[in-house]
């Protein structure tokens, strides 16, 4: 055969569906492909980190330090609603799609649709209450302000909840580009809403912390709304809306055997930051402050690894459903040693020039030199905690959830009890503090190398139930 022959052969065939590209495509080009979109999303969604931090900051140091006392818990929804229920989400429905069962997939996302929903009524009952955050420490205005911004949030948990999960589902077909548009135009909206909001315009009276929150509620409400509507159209490999849905608790099964423990990770996650912030707390409300501007930086490199991790669960899993392990283990180390170089250049960024990041929030002097301390010691320990979320992206695809709680638990225990001794058994300074977190940082990425390391995946790679 020629060559124009061939050329007009290949021509004639359809073009690789988004699973078979998973199955069979070059590992790192195909990663690379399905990330992309991704982290170019999640870098917008980073974009509402940072800009709501200099929103807010423009009210004071009460609206600042009373946010930044919700923001653990605010973090631990989303995490819990994109890594945990969307991540699981990506990871069952990508599995049966690689098993050959398109109507086991849909069943899937009509079942973690509902859900998400009932999730995100248990966010609205537990934390739209001031008194969460008088346990964590707020009082008096900052507890006010925490108690405006919570109110809002949490009283629309279900547009948060329902975008991602919905997210989910796109990434599951490996359509990541449907998932990175709705984040973008969630950006897009929340930049243009949240100043009128919060500052108010014309007869809009000034809403303060509460209209950022109540941007972020009708961004994301938006989105989910368009989301759905786009996984609802003839032609989808799943559809949500269309199919008769038909409630089965194999479907439930199938979500909640991957979604429980996967939810209990970023739980243990923020229970560490929610710790440390505790601790901070003994050192006054500058302290506070300073520390909640460093470490929202974690918060961005959180979604830089989900952008390449929500890629790992997909492939992970969609390799598993069709048996193909060995080549599963292949993308998660690509996978994991990108997140690896990304976030340890970040850390080393912050960790040498950390006034460049603290600027970017404050003209305090104090507040800036007790942020840069953080970074100084922390920073360089971000690659470890880059390859640490990778990892339980892997692992989620994987199903295999134990090893990556572990390392959870190891990281809080070495903030719980380093903590305690630095502050209130030695009453150190603040640095003494800054020295264990970064340990538990590395505990985290070292412990679940390890364990993928040592994993065996050619046992139990049969699609769910």
């Amino acid at each position: 055969m020629n060559q124009e022959s061939t050329m007009q052969l290949a021509a004639a065939l359809p073009a690789p569906t988004p699973t078979q590209r998973m199955l069979r495509g070059p590992v790192l080009p195909t990663l690379l492909r399905l990330a992309t979109p991704n982290v170019l999303g999640l870098l917008a969604n980073t974009v509402v980190i940072g800009f709501d931090g200099y929103i807010v900051g423009r009210l004071g140091p009460e609206a600042l330090a009373g946010v930044a006392v919700v923001l653990p818990v605010a973090m631990l929804m989303l995490q819990m609603s994109a890594g945990g229920f969307g991540g699981s989400t990506t990871a069952a429905v990508a599995r049966a799609l690689g098993a050959g069962d398109a109507a086991g997939a849909t069943r899937v996302a009509q079942h973690a649709l509902l859900l998400a929903l009932a999730a995100s009524l248990l966010f609205t009952l537990l934390f739209s209450s001031p008194a969460a955050y008088a346990l964590m420490g707020a009082r008096e205005g900052v507890l006010a302000q925490a108690a405006s911004y919570a109110g809002v949030l949490f009283a629309g948990a279900a547009a948060v909840w329902s975008v991602n999960v919905l997210a989910g589902v796109a990434r599951g077909t490996g359509q990541m580009a449907a998932a990175a548009l709705a984040l973008i135009a969630t950006t897009a909206m929340h930049l243009t809403l949240c100043p009128l909001l919060v500052f108010g315009v014309g007869p809009l009276p000034p809403l303060g912390v509460a209209g950022a929150a109540a941007s972020t509620v009708s961004c994301n409400a938006v989105s989910a709304l368009g989301l759905l509507a786009w996984l609802s159209r003839r032609g989808q490999p799943v559809r949500v809306l269309g199919p008769r849905w038909q409630l089965r608790r194999a479907a439930f099964r199938a979500i909640l055997r991957i979604a429980l423990p996967s939810s209990l990770n970023p739980v243990l996650s923020n229970s560490s930051i929610a710790l440390a912030t505790a601790f901070v707390g003994s050192f006054g409300s500058l302290a506070v402050a300073a520390y909640g501007i460093a470490a929202r930086l974690e918060y961005i490199l959180v979604p830089i690894a989900f952008g390449f991790g929500s890629a790992l669960t997909a492939m992970v899993a969609t390799n598993l459903g069709a048996r193909q392990p060995a080549r599963a283990k292949r993308v998660t180390w690509a996978g994991a040693g990108l997140v690896w170089a990304v976030t340890g250049l970040i850390g080393a960024w912050a960790a040498l020039w950390p006034q460049a990041w603290m600027g970017l929030f404050t003209s305090d002097a104090a507040v800036q030199a007790a942020g840069s301390s953080y970074l100084r010691i922390v920073g360089g320990c971000y690659g470890f905690f880059g390859l640490g979320l990778a990892l339980f992206f892997a692992s989620q695809g994987a199903g295999r959830l134990a090893w990556p709680l572990l390392a959870s638990t190891v990281r809080l225990l070495v903030v719980a009890i380093g903590g305690y001794v630095a502050v209130r058994v030695a009453a150190a300074p603040p640095e003494a503090l800054f020295v264990v977190v970064a340990l538990s940082l590395s505990a985290l990425g070292l412990t679940l190398s390890a364990a993928i390391h040592f994993a065996d995946w050619t046992r139990g790679s049969q699609p769910p139930a």
